[in-house]
């Protein structure tokens, strides 16, 4: 009778982190640009799966094996690079939001034992795209010259970029209509934001998409790529609105005062702390300045001494505006392998992954999640993705859930590897 008992609670438990799951499942994409601390249902969600069921998620760890170590060390390490950084340097900083990325092993064992519907990201993702373009246009319309949601319009951009990824590689079978549509309030979100960042990105999306499809021939797929690149650039030329929301103009700008020495602007500041980090990365390979202190790197520059330094914004950024530059110059080497773990382990597991499923090669999670990191790592050429608390929460959130799902779809047997997907 007690054991009878204690199976019926069991399943009940299951069933209720198994309903969690799902709901968490959209949660993330839907709500986590769309209102104010969105990535807050998502934890909360997660973690009241994690306790109703934590003896299956700690055994999912043990059922994945290898792959779920060697992810916890890409999450792990950078936390501990910080935070040894903070000691050799004696920096005042705390780890700034670093400790997120221990989400990444949480998610992929949560995702491994419960196994949500990877359709639920797609239809999240479809309405987070939906919400975002609204509150963007809703932005502009009222007179901001650029949107950024309830957080700045760079990690803004970056994010619906994001979410671009999901509509494409999550969706269901027959499904490319709702997709294309995602796409395309994606693309107007990202034009009202007025960042530039994320266009490399993007344009590697679409690359992907159109050549990867089985749509036609490949030259047929190349044509019609080509022809959108340039419909987008007679668009953006003969359009002078889309030019100035796109700040096109102003990077002009910014390059012919560049030529005359002037580097308070834009672009300006993004070269001029390129060459700050490789000075402080060459004066200090192995330690840096110190976690979080690129200002201090800032400070080798004469216009960034003194009191009149403090009325130059370019000297007050807080981070380089590029993740390697960043992680160099403040940590050293140690930082450098720290990232390379940090966005390599997650991609070489997907791309290994990948092979095991046969949902084609723009469907399924392993494909989503490669996707994501490379876009993820072009925005961080131009964005210090990992000094913003939401970036952080982003990356460690979805690459551990699409790991964790692209191992069931790929039949994950800790000692055999992957088997054919039936």
């Amino acid at each position: 009778m007690d054991e009878t008992r204690s199976h019926n609670t069991d399943n009940t438990r299951l069933r209720l982190a198994s309903a969690c799951a799902v709901l968490a499942l959209w949660c993330l994409p839907a709500l986590t640009l769309s209102i104010p601390k969105g990535l807050l249902p998502f934890g909360l969600l997660l973690l009241a799966s994690t306790l109703l069921v934590p003896l299956r998620i700690a055994r999912a760890t043990r059922e994945i094996g290898w792959p779920w170590k060697v992810v916890a060390l890409a999450g792990i390490a950078p936390l501990l690079v910080a935070l040894a950084s903070i000691q050799l340097t004696g920096s005042d900083q705390n780890i700034d939001g670093r400790d997120r990325l221990l989400v990444l092993p949480w998610t992929m064992a949560w995702a491994w034992a419960l196994n949500p519907p990877r359709v639920m990201l797609w239809r999240g993702a479809l309405a987070g795209l939906l919400a975002v373009a609204a509150l963007a246009l809703v932005q502009v319309l009222a007179g901001a010259s650029r949107a950024g949601g309830w957080s700045n319009e760079i990690v803004f951009a970056d994010v619906v970029l994001v979410l671009m990824v999901m509509v494409v590689f999550c969706r269901p079978a027959r499904s490319w209509h709702w997709s294309l549509s995602g796409l395309a309030l994606g693309v107007l979100a990202i034009l009202l934001s007025g960042s530039r960042g994320p266009w490399p990105g993007l344009l590697v999306l679409l690359l992907v998409l159109v050549l990867g499809s089985g749509w036609r021939s490949r030259r047929s797929r190349a044509l019609l790529l080509g022809g959108v690149v340039i419909s987008g650039i007679v668009l953006l030329a003969s359009v002078p609105a889309l030019t100035q929301q796109m700040r096109l103009s102003e990077l002009r700008r910014d390059f012919e005062r560049m030529d005359h020495g002037d580097h308070n602007s834009s672009a300006g500041a993004r070269l001029e702390r390129l060459q700050v980090a490789a000075g402080a990365f060459a004066d200090a390979p192995w330690t840096g300045v110190g976690f979080g202190d690129f200002d201090r790197a800032m400070q080798r520059l004469p216009a960034c001494r003194g009191e009149a330094a403090r009325e130059l914004e370019r000297c007050h950024l807080g981070h380089a505006h590029n993740d390697l530059a960043e992680w160099a110059a403040t940590m050293g080497v140690p930082g450098v392998l720290a990232l390379v773990l940090l966005y390599g382990i997650p991609l070489w597991l997907f791309l290994r992954l990948r092979r095991g499923v046969k949902l084609g090669r723009l469907r399924g999670s392993a494909s989503a999640g490669a996707m994501m990191v490379v876009v993820f790592a072009l925005c961080g050429m131009t964005q210090s993705m990992f000094a913003h608390q939401t970036t952080v929460s982003v990356y460690a959130a979805f690459s551990g859930l699409l790991l964790g799902m692209a191992l069931r779809e790929a039949r994950w047997s800790p000692r055999g590897g992957t088997a054919p997907a039936p």
